[in-house]
């Protein structure tokens, strides 16, 4: 039975294996999640810690530094926007927040929201930081 589950879990990290490799985050996360797996539960659990790391591996990944620095450095727009709901790295912001694209990095955008700057990904207005 225990060869059984060894062998299955192999075979779910081999097909997962070429996703995780896709981002850097994602490879720390199942790296992580290995061994933190491995020492709890052994075999199986070093398949299963690396599979749920590599999950969460690619939740959020930091923008480049670059990122950062044009975003600490844009200007802050006339019109101070203002909302209820808390910033939160991994929340998405809401819609009616306008987003300035970072130019060099379309995969980033920022806005200026309750006097903090907010790093997101456009796509699916995701926070990936907050500037404090």
């Amino acid at each position: 039975m225990k060869t059984k589950i060894i062998v299955l879990s192999a075979a779910v990290l081999a097909i997962l294996a070429p996703a995780a490799s896709a981002q850097q985050g994602t490879v720390n996360g199942a790296a992580g999640g290995a061994v933190t797996g491995a020492i709890v539960g052994g075999p199986v659990g070093a398949a299963v810690g690396g599979v749920v790391g590599a999950i969460a591996g690619t939740a959020i990944d930091p923008p480049p530094p670059r990122v950062v620095t044009y975003v600490e450095q844009a200007p802050v727009p006339a019109d101070p926007v203002v909302i209820q709901e808390k910033i939160v790295v991994g929340k998405p912001i809401p819609q009616t927040v306008v987003l300035t694209p970072v130019p060099d990095a379309p995969q980033y955008a920022y806005a200026v929201v309750n006097e903090e700057r907010v790093i997101v990904d456009p796509q699916t207005r995701t926070v990936v930081q907050v500037i404090r």
